[in-house]
C-alpha cells in the first residue's frame, strides 16, 4: 500500500456480475466492529498500511461492502468492483480505502481508481490490486469471489478536488506500475468535470491533463484500452505517453502511436512545467523522488507537487 506524503497546500477547494441497484445490501453492526476493531487492534507490524498511515487524515464512515465484479487488468494485476450502499461513504478523486476482510487480520490499503461520480450514481467503486505476498492482496487473488462481503474507510490526502471558483489547472500525471491507481481515478475525475462543464456549463472548468505512464511491458499497462478512450474522447484537453522499460513483444498497432520504449525522462516533465500546472506522482519510491526533485530544480514551487509513495 501506499505511503502518503504530501506537499501542503496542493488541495483544490477529486468479468463478472451486473452490479444493480437491486443488490445494494448491508453488514450488521456488530459485522462492521469485527472487521474494523480486531483487524486495526491485529494491525501490528511496521510494514502494515494502518501503521505506515496512521498520521493520514481518515473519514470515520466504515462502509459495507460487496464484491460485485472480478477481472484480470494484467498477468499480476486483478480488477474489483465493490458495491457501496452507505450513503455517507464518499471520497475524493486519488485517495485510498483501508480494505477489510473478515478473517483476514492485516487490513490492506488500496487506491480506489475509479471516478467519485460512478459512485454517485451506481453506488460503485473499483480497486486494482497487484498480487503480492501481503495477505489482503493474497485473499483478492486467491480467494475473493463475487458476493464476497468487506469493508471499506476512505483516507488520504492526496487527491484531486477542484471548486468551481478555482482558477483552471493543468495536470501532468506521472504513474509509474500499479501507481496508476489513484492518477486513473484523477483522470478519470477529470473527464467528469469535462463532460459536466460541456452539457451544462456549471462544473469548475480545468485544463489540460498529460498522463506519463511507466510499465515493465504494454501486458501491464493496466487500464490502457480506458485511458486511450478518454484520449479519443477529449482529444484537446487529454493526452497521453505510454512507456515500457522492458518490452519483449512487438507493440500493438492501436498502441504503438502511444508507446515509448525507455523510461519517462525528466525533459518530459520539464517541457510540462508552466504557472498553470499541477504535478501528481504516484509510482515506486525512486521513481517519485526522482521526479519530486526534479520539479524542485525546474523551479515548480512545493505546493504544486504531490506525491504519493506505493513500498
Amino acid at each position: 500500500m501506499a505511503h502518503v506524503v504530501l506537499i501542503p497546500g496542493l488541495s483544490c477547494g477529486p468479468v463478472g456480475a451486473v452490479c444493480t441497484q437491486a443488490a445494494l445490501w448491508k453488514l450488521t453492526a456488530s459485522t462492521l466492529r469485527h472487521l474494523s476493531l480486531t483487524s486495526i487492534m491485529k494491525s501490528k507490524r511496521k510494514t502494515d498500511h494502518l501503521e505506515r498511515t496512521a498520521s493520514a487524515l481518515r473519514r470515520e464512515v466504515v462502509a459495507a461492502a460487496k464484491v460485485c465484479e472480478i477481472a484480470h487488468e494484467s498477468p499480476s494485476v486483478k480488477s474489483l468492483r465493490l458495491l457501496v450502499a452507505d450513503k455517507d461513504f464518499s471520497f475524493k478523486a486519488g485517495q485510498w480505502v483501508d480494505f477489510f476482510i473478515p478473517g483476514v487480520s492485516v487490513v490492506g490499503g488500496f487506491s480506489i481508481c475509479s471516478s467519485p461520480q460512478l459512485l454517485e450514481r451506481e453506488r460503485i467503486i473499483e480497486l486494482a490490486v497487484k498480487y503480492t505476498n501481503h495477505p489482503p492482496a493474497i485473499w483478492v487473488h486467491n480467494k475473493c469471489t463475487l458476493d464476497s462481503e468487506v469493508a471499506v474507510r476512505v483516507g488520504g490526502e492526496f487527491f484531486f478536488d477542484p471548486q468551481p471558483t478555482d482558477a483552471p489547472r493543468n495536470l501532468v500525471l506521472i504513474a509509474g506500475g500499479v501507481g496508476i491507481n489513484p492518477l486513473l481515478s484523477i483522470l478519470r475525475h477529470s473527464a467528469d468535470l469535462h463532460r459536466d462543464q460541456a452539457d451544462k456549463g456549471s462544473s469548475c472548468e480545468i485544463g489540460t491533463i498529460k498522463l506519463l505512464y511507466s510499465a515493465k511491458d504494454t501486458s501491464e499497462l493496466l487500464f490502457k484500452k480506458d485511458i486511450l478512450d478518454l484520449v479519443h474522447e477529449f482529444p484537446e484537453k487529454i493526452a497521453c505517453s505510454l512507456h515500457v522499460t522492458k518490452q519483449t513483444t512487438e507493440i500493438s498497432a492501436e498502441l504503438k502511436p502511444y508507446v515509448t520504449e525507455g523510461r519517462i525522462t525528466e525533459e518530459e516533465i520539464r517541457d510540462h512545467v508552466s504557472a498553470e500546472t499541477l504535478f501528481y506522482i504516484c509510482g515506486p519510491p525512486p521513481m517519485t523522488d526522482f521526479f519530486s526533485k526534479q520539479l524542485e530544480k525546474s523551479h515548480v514551487p512545493k505546493d504544486r507537487i504531490c506525491f504519493e509513495k506505493w513500498w
